[in-house]
Formats: C-alpha cells, sequence, structure tokens
C-alpha cells in the first residue's frame, strides 16, 4: 500500500489582488505558513502562473520549483477546469461563458474552443516541464442541457455526443501521454462526465485511453445522492486525484438535488468547509490507502458559511489527520510459521 500525500491546497479560490495572494511566491509561503506542503496551481491565473512561459522556458519552471522548494512545498498538479470547459461546450453557454476565455473570444463559439484546445496543449507542456504526472481540468458539456430528458433525447444522441467529445479530447490526451501526465476529469454536475456511467461512456469512446482519468470529489458525489465510497470500490485503478471537499445534502419537502434555483446557503445539497458537511473521510481516505492511490490530498475550500482562510487553515490539519500511513506487516505476523510445502500438505491431508 501507498501512503496519501498531502496536505495540499488549490489556489484557486485564494488567488486574488490583495498581497499574499497576488504573486506565486507570498501565496505559496502564505499556504506553507499555515500548514500546506503541496499548492495545485490554476493555470489561467496571471497574477500567480504564466501559462504560455511555463510551457516554453525550463528556467521559468525551474524557478517556481526552487521557489517553492524554500517555503517546504512542493507544485502538484495544474489545473485547467476553465479552458477544459470550453474544449467543449454547447453554444447556449457562450455568453455566460464569455468570461472565461480572451477577450478576442468573446461572443466567438469556435474561438473559445481553439483558445481553449491550444492552451490544453500549453498545459501538457507545462506539467512536462514541471515534472508533474497529473492534471486537473474539467471535460466540457454538449450534452448536459439534455441531462433531465424533457423532451425525449433524439436516438443517438448521446452516442453521437461522446463520440464527438472522444474526437476532441483526443489530441489532447496524446499530447499529454507523451509528458506520462495523466488528463483527470473531475466528475462533476455540468459536465457530460457527472457520473460513473457517463466516465464509462467517455472512456469506451477514447478507447480506455491510458491517460484519461478521474479526478475524485466526493463533495460532487453526495449531492447527486451517490455512493462515494463504492465510486472508489469501482473506479480506484482510473482515480489519479483527489479533491478533499465536504458537502451535504438534506432534501425536504421544497426543493431536492437540482436546488430550485436557490443561492448556495438555501440549497439541499450545498458545499461545506471540511469537517462541517456530512461526508465520511474516514472511509475515504481507508478506501483509497487500501486501494494504493499515492497522489496527493488536496484542499478546494468552497463552503457557503466559513471565511475562506479560516477553512483552509482547518483544511491542512483536516488532512493531517486523516493520512494513513500504511501497515507495513500483517497483525498476525507473531503466529506465523513461515512457508512450509509439507506443512501445508499435512494440514490439507494430502
Amino acid at each position: 500500500m501507498k501512503k496519501i500525500k498531502g496536505p495540499a491546497l488549490f489556489l484557486a479560490q485564494f488567488a486574488s489582488d490583495e498581497a499574499p495572494f497576488n504573486s506565486f511566491e507570498t501565496i505559496v509561503e502564505w499556504a506553507a505558513s499555515i500548514g500546506y506542503i503541496g499548492v495545485q496551481i490554476p493555470s489561467w491565473d496571471g497574477r500567480i502562473f504564466d501559462l504560455e512561459r511555463a510551457a516554453a522556458d525550463q528556467d521559468y519552471c525551474d524557478g517556481l520549483i526552487e521557489t517553492a522548494k524554500k517555503h517546504g512545498v512542493e507544485i502538484t498538479e495544474l489545473s485547467t477546469h476553465i479552458q477544459g470547459q470550453l474544449v467543449a461546450c454547447h453554444p447556449a453557454y457562450d455568453t455566460l461563458f464569455n468570461g472565461f476565455g480572451p477577450d478576442h473570444a468573446k461572443d466567438d463559439h469556435k474561438a473559445k474552443e481553439k483558445w481553449a484546445t491550444e492552451q490544453m496543449m500549453l498545459a501538457a507542456e507545462a506539467s512536462g516541464r514541471l515534472g508533474l504526472t497529473a492534471h486537473a481540468t474539467f471535460p466540457g458539456a454538449l450534452m448536459w442541457h439534455t441531462m433531465y430528458p424533457w423532451p425525449q433525447r433524439p436516438q443517438g444522441l448521446v452516442e453521437q455526443g461522446f463520440a464527438e467529445l472522444a474526437r476532441r479530447w483526443l489530441p489532447i490526451l496524446d499530447a499529454f501521454d507523451a509528458f506520462g501526465v495523466d488528463v483527470c476529469y473531475e466528475i462533476h454536475p455540468g459536465e457530460d462526465l457527472h457520473d460513473g456511467a457517463s466516465f464509462e461512456m467517455f472512456l469506451k469512446a477514447v478507447d480506455d485511453h491510458p491517460r484519461a482519468n478521474i479526478l475524485y470529489d466526493p463533495s460532487h458525489l453526495i449531492l447527486q445522492h451517490m455512493d462515494y465510497l463504492e465510486f472508489i470500490d469501482i473506479y480506484h485503478e482510473r482515480i489519479k486525484m483527489f479533491h478533499v471537499k465536504d458537502g451535504e445534502l438534506n432534501c425536504n419537502g421544497r426543493s431536492g438535488v437540482y436546488g430550485g434555483y436557490q443561492a448556495w446557503i438555501d440549497r439541499p445539497g450545498r458545499f461545506r468547509s471540511l469537517g462541517d458537511g456530512q461526508i465520511d473521510f474516514k472511509g475515504i481516505f481507508s478506501k483509497l490507502t487500501q486501494y494504493g492511490f499515492e497522489g496527493w490530498g488536496v484542499v478546494e475550500w468552497e463552503c457557503c458559511i466559513k471565511d475562506p482562510e479560516d477553512g483552509a487553515r482547518e483544511g491542512a490539519q483536516f488532512v493531517k489527520d486523516h493520512i494513513i500511513k500504511p501497515c507495513e506487516r500483517s497483525f498476525d505476523d507473531f503466529a506465523g510459521a513461515g512457508a512450509d510445502d509439507d506443512l501445508n500438505k499435512t494440514v490439507l491431508g494430502l
């Protein structure tokens, strides 16, 4: 068995124009000061990271590694959640996603797609230069608007949709494969890969590509009323990343998993800071350790109640307390007699 690494922190929710959150060195120093030994970097945030430069300049990447190391921190992964969303996204979302792409692509669907694909290729090279082995992203949503089938989906739509997802993602998966990096899709409502069944459809469409893997975040499974522990049993071979994020689902007579268009604080399903929700993290850390997960436990703070800095500080200790040091010997070794073929034959009556 392997030991989960951590704690690490996803920096996306903390980067800002205010110190110490406005430069790579100062945000890493802050993360280290509250107990983190790893950081996951949002590749789109120019205040703390330059993706184009990282893809082309080994000295820049080496400098980031050394800066992090100076504070006792490792770079765990890059994230392209925003860019990945635009690789394959229905035009109905163009207006809402104008803020995700560059200014020149606003209101231009094809320009968004082209930019997003180019960004993913840059992220593959940057990940290679940084010596990373996994990458976080979203798969996009060509079919999400048909998720609840009314009117009924046209026959063949799902198959055609996954074929198109595969067409767009296969060159990207191959690019990451060239650098030895797993592409970890966050299984997430709002994405075409939102549960195990949809991930399996995608995996089939990309011919079981070895780099098509999972970012496991139980908060997105509990909000769908899924068995997030059995999910690990089923998909552990493809789980290459782990977002440690809490959540809760309290359905009632007024609303359920869809949330009734309510604000986060009023929805039955909502994200919480670690330890404040309903998720069984002892079970999760046990199962991931059992199956030999050796990636990072990355805190992704998203809470509708608690202050983010409080949540981050508490999250570091929470992960430390849950990481399991694997046992190196069987508990009953003291009673063992060693291997003896003759003894085994006697016990078997042979």
